[in-house]
């Protein structure tokens, strides 16, 4: 049976992971609407190649090119930021929310509110707005399907399982590129040096996350409101070789781990066919080539993210959209050569030190609270050293 999809962030990279997979298979899906920032021509061309009934700009200044582009196609044109929350309202049986960052976070609250199923690639609508979004999804009877690779592993490994029995949730880190440097090196770490992951071919700023186990820190955000087991019961651990995407252990004390090739296509196709499986281009998990696993403790002395990102957690209210507010304004510093590396976590835990607001108990608020973040980050970029 064909099922229609929207696909909010369609050029980035878990866009085309996802679009290989519905081109592999078109006479399961229907695409309604796919929406970029920008990137109008190639936006266009996607929209010719799957037929979709609408393209949308986030920013409406290409909207021009995108209509340009679109010419003769029949194809629906529109940009901006209320045209984005009308694409994620419109009915279809699938939502892919995969817009990069909090620009992300009003279309996929819009998809909520809709009662859709939306499968979940924007980790900052969860951490800047888990309680708000968690509610909503409640109230309007909407399912959200998490596509991050950890959290997908972790949902896996629920299937047929009940929450109450849960002992603990493991959330794997493979370390990033920096995970065996010493300290002066890791400080003197380059832009080009931070994107160039082990083991995952991720945008830049998921990436330096990566670097800077930010990314672990968020994960542990959004898997206390995806899997509420308590605080106490989240774990992570290193593991370098990115085969174990996490692990969920039993009150028997049996562990259950979800393994697989480090593509972002496994975890996409998990969603994509949920309740069921649909198959994939990729190669199958060799374990004898690989060899061995490895695990350690992450070292919060150098990689001090994890511990920050907990630490907002357990102040709760606006604490985690803050974090990530001025997590988003120091990457964009280091990746414009402006800041060191060392600099990143340094500048979020500043921000989080000197802006307190109340906790935010809507969109409007979340918004506020990130709009404002993001000045005080900014300020503290200003003030600070580059190093």
């Amino acid at each position: 049976m064909t099922r229609s999809i929207t696909l909010l962030g369609a050029t980035g990279s878990i866009g085309a992971s996802t679009l290989d997979l519905v081109r592999r298979n078109p006479d399961d899906w229907q695409v309604e609407a796919l929406t970029a920032n920008c990137s109008a021509k190639e936006l266009a061309a996607l929209a010719r190649e799957f037929g979709a009934k609408l393209a949308v700009v986030g920013d409406e200044s290409c909207l021009a090119e995108l209509r340009e582009a679109l010419s003769g196609s029949g194809i629906e044109a529109a940009g901006g930021a209320d045209a984005l929350c009308e694409a994620a309202r419109r009915p279809v049986d699938m939502t892919v929310a995969a817009i990069v960052g909090c620009a992300g976070l009003a279309p996929t609250m819009a998809a909520v509110e809709r009662g859709g199923t939306i499968a979940l690639a924007n980790k900052e609508a969860l951490v800047s707005a888990g309680s708000v979004m968690t509610l909503a999804v409640a109230k309007h009877g909407a399912t959200l399907l998490p596509t991050d690779s950890e959290h997908n592993a972790i949902f896996q490994c629920l299937a047929g399982g009940k929450i109450e029995d849960v002992a603990r949730i493991t959330l794997t880190a493979s370390g990033g590129p920096f995970r065996t440097w010493e300290r002066s090196a890791i400080e003197a770490a380059t832009p080009e040096q931070a994107v160039a992951h082990p083991n995952w071919s991720m945008g830049a700023k998921i990436s330096v996350d990566s670097a800077t186990m930010m990314n672990k820190g968020l994960e542990y955000i959004e898997a206390h409101h995806l899997f509420p087991v308590g605080l106490d019961r989240l774990k992570i651990v290193v593991h370098p070789q990115s085969v174990i995407h996490s692990m969920v252990e039993y009150r028997d004390r049996s562990t259950l781990a979800q393994l697989g090739p480090s593509d972002m296509r496994v975890p996409i196709a998990s969603c994509l066919a949920w309740p069921a499986r649909m198959e994939t281009p990729l190669e199958p998990l060799d374990l004898a080539r690989i060899g061995e696993l490895t695990f350690q403790a992450p070292d919060e002395e150098l990689f001090p993210a994890t511990r920050i990102a907990r630490e907002a957690i357990e102040a709760g209210g606006a604490a985690p959209a803050i974090l990530n507010a001025a997590n988003e304004i120091a990457v964009e510093a280091f990746l414009a050569g402006h800041i060191g590396f060392s600099r990143i976590t340094a500048v979020a835990e500043e921000t989080l030190a000197r802006y307190d607001a109340p906790p935010p108990d809507n969109l409007e608020n979340i918004l506020a609270v990130d709009s404002e973040a993001r000045k005080r980050a900014r300020e503290a970029l200003e003030t600070a050293p580059l190093v």
